[in-house]
């Protein structure tokens, strides 16, 4: 109401100005479309303020210093200011140092994001849950992570505060403050981005292990690597990638990782099926030999699909790479560009499910992926050239994902310096801190090679990032009405999200003590 009393609907003509009172200041463009190719941002402070310009020919004000956002109508100019509002550092960091985005490269980042080797583990899940459940199962999650897709996009940017959100904890730290995200969202955040990161080199290592035992086989002479030196070689292609200096600059990578990932989840699932289903194949869900073991079977089945659905740590970082403004906010596009990914997402999740749980029923092997069930079952009968093919394409998309996982550490390793010096961080700095990244990931993908037998466990640690936070979230920042269906339907999602997070923790640990994992420190295979 005090800005409605201030400000009316007609503009006013201003009263004269001497000479000597202090000139006017020109606003700086919108926090939406800032920074973006530069790296000197534009400063706002709070003194600076904005004064009408006297009724003067047209050619004697120069364009530059209009701001965009007055109108003829004189909408609300103080509510308008503090989207001026930036944080300076944001453009000399790799996230936000280019708002080139747009629609398309939203939709190449979501997938490569949002699609990888975890997406092979699915029929495992049915082997517990058969059919009916499991397809009801897949549905409602899938369903359920792109509703709280939809309400990170949503949260992004502010107009009530001007603010852009372009990090997950840093929204996570507006809404719960900082000492309860660092409690709950710190952890789960950073493995998502580290851990991911160890379990492709894990995965990309080993795939170029088969690789090469595929078209060498018996014929070479050479004495062929060892796994540690496959994982060293994986770990140095992602480090040369990772030179690229910021997440725009990645949008060619996640391409190719989008295609190559789509490629390999399509082969595996069409070669499965085309050559058929196994003999004496069953589709019976696995009996435990108690109730306690079944229940916690079934829990850790459900770990392994919230497992499948990744990449909503990076929802807000890649839309900050976009620009924004009041007419043409940035959710728009980045919704767009969504809902194309995670189309082709669902075209390639659902036929993996079904059709691999099809085609091997229970012998699918419960420590491995699809991709071990093709080599184990059609190595002899199926092409060379596809297998090849399809390795390639998972080492491809495995060098891809990495650089945009890996993109949130870059991001908070470089701001150490950015904040402390006040200025941008070297090339050779920033080379020697991403090297240092990708090595420190290898050197704990050699020390823990099992880390990618761990995915239940793995899904009942970042699902409240996936499904509980962004609720919970929602609720803080838009206030709902009370009992409304909003209102309802968040609280229960949050709610359930952050009770399935605590028993699929306790059931993936009890699974794997129950199971037995071969804890071979510095021994990968």
């Amino acid at each position: 109401m005090g800005d409605a009393n201030e400000i009316g609907s007609n503009p006013v003509t201003p009263g004269r100005v001497s000479a000597a009172a202090t000139p006017p200041i020109s606003a700086p463009p919108s926090q939406f479309h800032s920074p973006s190719l530069t790296r000197s941002p534009l400063l706002y402070s709070a003194d600076d303020h904005i004064q009408p310009a006297n009724k003067t020919p047209k050619n004697s004000t120069p364009r530059i210093r209009t701001p965009r956002f007055i109108t003829p109508l004189g909408s609300p100019i103080r509510r308008a200011l503090k989207l001026t509002r930036l944080d300076p550092h944001d453009a000399w960091l790799p996230i936000t140092e280019s708002r080139n985005g747009n629609a398309y490269y939203a939709a190449f980042h979501t997938l490569c994001s949002g699609i990888g080797i975890q997406a092979l583990v699915l029929p495992v899940a049915f082997t517990i849950l058969g059919w009916t459940w499991g397809i009801i199962n897949l549905t409602l999650a899938f369903i359920w992570q792109l509703y709280t897709l939809y309400l990170l996009v949503q949260l992004h940017e502010s107009a009530e505060t001007g603010m852009r959100y372009c990090r997950y904890l840093q929204l996570c730290g507006a809404t719960f403050g900082e000492k309860l995200t660092k409690s709950v969202a710190l952890v789960p955040v950073m493995y998502l981005s580290i851990g991911t990161c160890v379990t492709l080199i894990i995965i990309g290592g080993s795939t170029l292990k088969m690789f090469f035992n595929l078209v060498c086989g018996g014929t070479c002479t050479a004495q062929p690597p060892t796994t540690v030196e496959w994982y060293l070689i994986f770990t140095s292609a992602a480090v040369l990638l990772s030179q690229l200096p910021n997440l725009n600059s990645i949008a060619g990578v996640s391409l190719i990782g989008a295609i190559t990932a789509i490629g390999y989840c399509t082969i595996i699932w069409i070669v499965s099926v085309v050559e058929g289903r196994l003999p004496g194949v069953s589709y019976n869900p696995v009996k435990a030999n108690s109730e306690v073991n079944r229940i916690f079977n079934v829990l850790n089945a459900l770990g392994i699909i919230a497992f499948a659905f990744r990449g909503h740590n990076l929802v807000l970082e890649i839309q900050a790479t976009m620009p924004s403004d009041e007419k043409h906010p940035s959710r728009v596009p980045m919704w767009k560009g969504v809902k194309v990914a995670y189309t082709l997402i669902a075209m390639c999740l659902f036929p993996l499910a079904i059709g691999g749980y099809w085609a091997y029923g229970q012998m699918i092997p419960r420590d491995g992926s699809m991709l071990t069930a093709l080599f184990a079952f059609h190595g002899q009968d199926t092409p060379q050239f596809i297998l090849g093919l399809t390795s390639i394409f998972v080492i491809i998309s495995g060098l891809s994902s990495f650089q945009i996982y890996g993109m949130p550490t870059f991001d908070d390793m470089e701001s150490v310096y950015v904040k402390r010096m006040k200025k941008p961080l070297p090339w050779w700095v920033r080379a020697i801190l991403r090297a240092l990244f990708g090595y420190i990931c290898f050197f704990v993908a050699v020390a823990m090679p099992f880390l990618s037998s761990f995915a239940g466990l793995v899904g009942g640690i970042s699902l409240p990032v996936t499904l509980a936070y962004p609720c919970f979230m929602w609720l803080k920042v838009k206030k709902p009405k009370v009992f409304s269906p909003t209102w309802w339907l968040n609280w229960a999602l949050g709610v359930l999200g952050i009770a399935l997070s605590g028993i699929l923790i306790a059931a993936g640990l009890y699974v794997l003590i129950d199971t037995g994992v071969e804890f071979s420190f510095f021994n990968p295979q």
